[in-house]
């Protein structure tokens, strides 16, 4: 595989209000630790939309992997000024990991208008990666269901790869590095 999409909940839909509360400590471990054997594997790409949660603090962590692994970030938007309507902290979040990508596009050239923009980038990106990484459990339904409903058609019709992390484990994650502190 040579690029990925990376998604998952919106940190409102877990309960995570802050880019750097504790639990997302967790969360990018749990990332990191996913992403580096596909690394290791070849993957050159980690594609983001730029969604507030799971996809922001995965490109916090392709940042930080920049500097150990031959890797690249891609940001690609669904439309132009998604972040225009978030608070400043959500806005200057972005704003870092829109700085630290390799390239950034917006899928529409144009303001939101409709969800239909979510579903052409949902399309766009499975269209245009070998594979996802989400942060979803089958069993808590949020956001990410869209795209993995999408992701999972393209499995069945091209052997997408889709690789879910559930809340299991997230939690293994949490054991483990309590263990080591």
């Amino acid at each position: 595989m040579k690029s990925i999409a990376v998604t998952g909940y919106k940190n409102f839909e877990l309960g995570i209000f802050k880019k750097d509360a504790d639990e997302a400590v967790y969360i990018k471990e749990t990332i990191k630790r996913h992403l580096i054997p596909l690394i290791e594997d070849g993957l050159e790409w980690v594609i983001i939309s730029g969604q507030l949660g799971i996809e922001l603090w995965a490109g916090e962590v392709v940042a930080l992997l920049k500097e150990e692994y031959p890797i690249k970030l891609a940001v690609l938007e669904p439309f132009e000024k998604q972040s225009a309507n978030w608070n400043e902290n959500n806005q200057l979040w972005a704003e870092e990991v829109l700085a630290a990508a390799d390239y950034h596009a917006f899928i529409t050239k144009r303001p939101y208008e409709s969800p239909a923009q979510f579903a052409a980038r949902d399309g766009f990106i499975i269209d245009n990666t070998d594979g996802a990484l989400l942060v979803y459990d089958l069993e808590k339904e949020g956001s990410p269901k869209f795209f993995y409903d999408r992701a999972k058609l393209a499995k069945e019709q091209a052997n997408y790869f889709i690789e879910c992390i559930d809340f299991y484990a997230l939690q293994d994650v949490v054991e483990d590095m309590k263990q080591t502190f």
